[in-house]
């Protein structure tokens, strides 16, 4: 069975997780603002919930047309086979998102939609009352400027919700964009990462689950499992699959969190426990001021308060130059930080060598990216590094 699927993703990501679908042996991807489209089969459907890190929802594309009224809405949809997807029981609510259309009511187009499927079901199944007790088959209706796009949620909860994080903290990152934020790096397996500000631990997590090769999705459900028309063997045989994929590592330690806040230290502890990866990271309760190495090379991957009231943001200012004076000593590591703090580089100190906009939520931010020199490798000596 051929099926279309989209991908929507943090604006700036569209290209990671292009990228991660290329892994998964994906070709002819449709890349848009915040969405990636492709055809696969059931078995490609799977892989990328188990696998894709970045993305922060997947839903199935049922049909796409033009509908300037409530008319073209109604006649469209009745005339689609919703009985391939919806059974007799199925809970089916309407979500609705609207941008530059001529149709303007989000209720309005949730009654419609909900309307015309009914009496395509009732035709179909020959009922009139559905009782809406069995699977979650949401319909997910985008109509952008008149363009109409129906599909299937077919995540339930979003992509992020990995299983591990059960509390959170002030400010959380969330997990796809984390997991971003380690594959924008040079980081890998074999290097320090350090997250000096690591708060409830997302990063420090999505880094230990990557450096396993252990899929995002491997330990939560999806609302697609539930659906009777893709057999439970398929989504057996996926995820053991990726569990047999995944990788030990004899090296321990060469990943690391540190924050001031005893709370933010507790729930990385518990996260950490959560996802079992305790004995992968070293997670210690230090003020970044009193941050130090001994290592030659690494990687900070961090997420440094942003502060939104006046105050805070003059404490942000004050941070972020410790933070540059601390971490521009560190001339052979390389350095990411991801910031909404206006002129960032110029209370960091130094200009970034890239930088990449992203959203943190609807935060806008951006990702400084300083490079340093790539390890040497074994049995040759070490770079130089060379004066500013």
């Amino acid at each position: 069975m051929q099926l279309t699927l989209q991908a929507h993703t943090a604006f700036g990501l569209e290209a990671v997780v292009a990228r991660e679908l290329k892994g998964l042996g994906v070709e002819n991807v449709i890349s848009e603002n915040g969405k990636l489209t492709w055809d696969t089969d059931i078995r490609g459907m799977i892989d990328a919930h188990l696998w894709l890190r970045c993305a922060d929802r997947i839903t199935l594309q049922i049909d796409t047309f033009q509908a300037r009224d409530f008319d073209d809405l109604f006649d469209w949809i009745k005339t689609m086979r919703w009985e391939r997807w919806i059974t007799k029981t199925s809970k089916f609510p309407v979500n609705v998102k609207l941008n530059k259309s001529q149709i303007n009511s989000v209720p309005n187009t949730q009654k419609i939609v909900k309307k015309a499927i009914v009496e395509r079901l009732s035709q179909a199944y020959n009922m009139t009352q559905f009782p809406e007790t069995g699977a979650v088959c949401a319909i997910e209706c985008v109509i952008d400027k008149d363009q109409v796009t129906l599909g299937l949620n077919t995540c339930g909860a979003g992509l992020h919700k990995r299983g591990y994080r059960k509390l959170v903290g002030e400010a959380p990152l969330r997990e796809t964009l984390a997991a971003a934020l380690i594959q924008l790096s040079y980081w890998n397996k074999d290097r320090l990462l350090v997250d000096p500000f690591c708060g409830s631990g997302t990063i420090l997590i999505e880094a230990a689950m990557i450096a396993r090769n252990q899929a995002p999705g491997l330990n939560r459900e999806f609302a697609a499992e539930a659906w009777p028309w893709i057999e439970k063997k398929e989504w057996l045989d996926a995820r053991q699959s990726a569990g047999s994929k995944i990788e030990p590592i004899t090296e321990k330690g060469l990943i690391a969190g540190y924050d001031e806040d005893p709370e933010a230290i507790r729930l990385s502890l518990y996260h950490l426990q959560q996802a079992g990866m305790s004995d992968l990271v070293h997670i210690q309760q230090r003020r970044f001021e009193d941050f130090s190495t001994q290592k030659k090379f690494g990687c900070v991957i961090t997420n440094p308060p942003y502060g939104e009231r006046l105050s805070e943001v003059e404490q942000v200012q004050d941070l972020t130059q410790i933070m540059g004076k601390k971490l521009r000593e560190l001339e052979t590591w390389s350095i990411y930080v991801i910031s909404a703090l206006e002129d960032f580089e110029t209370y960091y100190g130094k200009p970034a060598d890239r930088r990449r906009k992203l959203y943190n939520g609807p935060i806008p931010c951006t990702y400084y990216q300083y490079a340093g020199p790539k390890p040497p490798r074994e049995n040759q000596p070490a770079p130089v590094a060379l004066p500013e």
